[in-house]
């Protein structure tokens, strides 16, 4: 039996603002998500963006050439409706994050991670109010819990948009130091990205690389930009 396939119907796709938020348009008839909720967006610019992935759908609609709007979807359908649950989760990584784990050996790995981790630990502990305890190692040691504290109200005061967001820059690299930098300003995904690979990096180049190693993280690297386009996009009027 051949799979049926949803196709284009409509000429151009508009934006309207509800009041209550943007929606897009196709032959005026408001697009829904997949279940069925109303795909209404926080910004004027993100509706524009999600309209021209729309737009560039030719007969058949692919929904994976559609990110943005995958990830709306996303925000209003399963971010938030679980909105602490995704909060307390995406906390968690503080409490073991990549940051705070250094190697042991050797002394090259050692200086490369102190030269580009040092900074952010200590711009969690002035600017989020943070301070997060360093080890070398794989043990897991404890963080201050007044520190996770400090880091839950934060997350706490995002809407669900920039939850979506958050979850894709701190589940990506393994760190939530670094997806708050990003959202933050002080890092660009591809910075923070470059960041959380520096023992892998470390031992391709001192062992070889591998193709299928390299084309995973290459999918890493696309999916905390398209976050981070989703994360500017929500907050732009």
């Amino acid at each position: 039996m051949t799979e049926w396939k949803a196709r284009r119907f409509w000429k151009q796709a508009t934006i309207r603002d509800t009041g209550a938020g943007y929606e897009i348009l196709l032959e005026d008839k408001p697009v829904r998500t997949p279940g069925k909720l109303p795909l209404l967006l926080p910004t004027e610019a993100l509706a524009r963006a999600i309209a021209e992935e729309w737009d560039a759908q030719e007969d058949v609609i692919d929904p994976h050439s559609m990110p943005l709007t995958r990830a709306a979807n996303s925000a209003i359908e399963k971010v938030a409706p679980q909105f602490d649950a995704v909060a307390d989760m995406l906390c968690a990584y503080g409490g073991t994050d990549l940051l705070c784990y250094r190697a042991t050996e050797p002394e090259d790995l050692i200086a490369q991670q102190a030269q580009g981790w040092d900074g952010l630990i200590d711009w969690s502990a002035t600017h989020l109010g943070a301070p997060l305890r360093i080890t070398q190692g794989v043990i897991p040691i404890a963080q201050d819990p007044e520190a996770l504290r400090r880091l839950r109200l934060r997350i706490g005061q995002l809407d669900p948009f920039a939850l979506t967001a958050l979850h894709d820059l701190v589940t990506l690299p393994g760190s939530l130091v670094l997806g708050l930098a990003v959202q933050e300003g002080r890092l660009t995904a591809e910075e923070a990205f470059t960041l959380s690979r520096l023992d892998e990096e470390f031992q391709a180049q001192r062992w070889g690389r591998d193709e299928e190693a390299d084309a995973a993280a290459s999918n890493r690297r696309q999916a905390m930009r398209l976050a981070e386009q989703f994360w500017h996009l929500s907050r732009q009027s």
